[in-house]
């Protein structure tokens, strides 16, 4: 088994595409977004017996905190197998070991799209692996298949969420459109600083925004949706349409008229809309836990899982430390996630 560089995308998309545990977070362009980003990135394919079994996208951050190697819901692999996960694992860390050495990094941290269940939570055990103190990229989210008709979809909702769409259906003065113009992340801007101020949480930059949205644009897998009330807009969301799935991943509500259902029909407009672009499955993204309802999202996770659909949970981020620069961000990130409620 040998890890060597991949630099054809079409060969690293049709892999993908083969692959049922995975993301957009190991799509060749969301390489490109960190990029646009300043990060340095490795595309790496895992071959055995010359064959491509796997693939990763390694992602070089540097934080104020430190510098580390971030894999996000990485690596990706065809066979699911304890045994191959982990002889891949092994092989890999000891290439992630030398470029941390060359970068300066001080720990690695990854996150695979692998099921929660002890097998694979021991293979990271035993080979030295620790639980993150935050998660890298969502380890519990929601997803439903949309491969129904559009009757069947409705039926499978929570009533209350079937009842709001209906009601905002009849409603004149609610429009719902759809843009791929980059100017219109000036619209979602605006309703995302009010979003920001009203829960207390730390935004993404406009730059990151946009260089997300443009990473995706040239292939048309961007979108930008508005949500209006007599002329208003009072909801926005950026939509990732990437390998038969959508992915509901930022969004933003103002609430001036709480009792409008803006948000509700516009989640169905976006659903119907990914099902026109042949997508099976619609990603609502990060979910909070059942067991902490006092958690931050408890509130935009009950949104979304009034819409029908099922849970999906990975492996907890793991890190495994380099040198004792790890220990200072390992527990200021603990104390962090203590505070935010996480």
């Amino acid at each position: 088994m040998e890890v060597r560089d991949i630099q054809n995308k079409e060969i690293w998309e049709n892999f993908l595409l083969g692959c049922e545990e995975k993301t957009f977070l190991q799509s060749w362009n969301w390489g490109e977004f960190n990029k646009l980003q300043g990060n340095k990135i490795w595309r790496f394919g895992i071959y055995g017996n010359n064959e491509l079994i796997g693939v990763v996208l390694i992602n070089k951050l540097v934080a104020r905190r430190g510098v580390f190697l971030s894999l996000p819901h990485g690596p990706v692999l065809k066979d699911k197998t304890k045994e191959l996960k982990k002889e891949v694992l092994a092989v890999l860390l000891n290439k992630l070991r030398d470029i941390a050495k060359d970068e300066g990094a001080s720990f690695i941290r990854i996150s695979p799209p692998w099921k929660k269940n002890e097998e694979n939570e021991a293979i990271f055990k035993n080979l030295n692996f620790k639980d993150s103190p935050l998660y890298l990229s969502p380890e519990l989210m929601w997803e439903l298949n949309i491969s129904p008709s559009e009757e069947e979809l409705l039926t499978g909702m929570r009533k209350t969420t079937r009842y709001l769409i209906r009601q905002a259906m009849k409603n004149q003065d609610i429009e719902i459109s759809s843009s791929q113009k980059v100017e219109d992340l000036e619209t979602f801007e605006n309703i995302y600083q009010d979003t920001v101020k009203r829960h207390h949480f730390v935004p993404y930059s406009f730059k990151y925004l946009k260089n997300e949205f443009l990473s995706f644009q040239p292939d048309e897998q961007s979108l930008f949706f508005h949500g209006k009330y007599n002329g208003e807009v009072l909801y926005s969301a950026l939509i990732i349409f990437w390998q038969n799935t959508a992915v509901y991943h930022h969004a933003a509500t103002a609430l001036k008229y709480p009792k409008i259902p803006v948000a509700y029909l516009a989640q169905w407009e976006m659903i119907k809309e990914a099902k026109r672009k042949g997508c099976k499955l619609y990603n609502f993204w990060g979910i909070s836990p059942e067991n902490n309802p006092n958690h931050p999202w408890t509130g935009l996770s009950l949104f979304k899982k009034g819409f029908g659909g099922y849970e999906i949970e990975f492996v907890k981020t793991k890190d495994f430390p380099l040198s004792w620069k790890y220990w200072p961000t390992y527990f200021f990130e603990k104390l962090r996630k203590t505070k935010r409620g996480l």
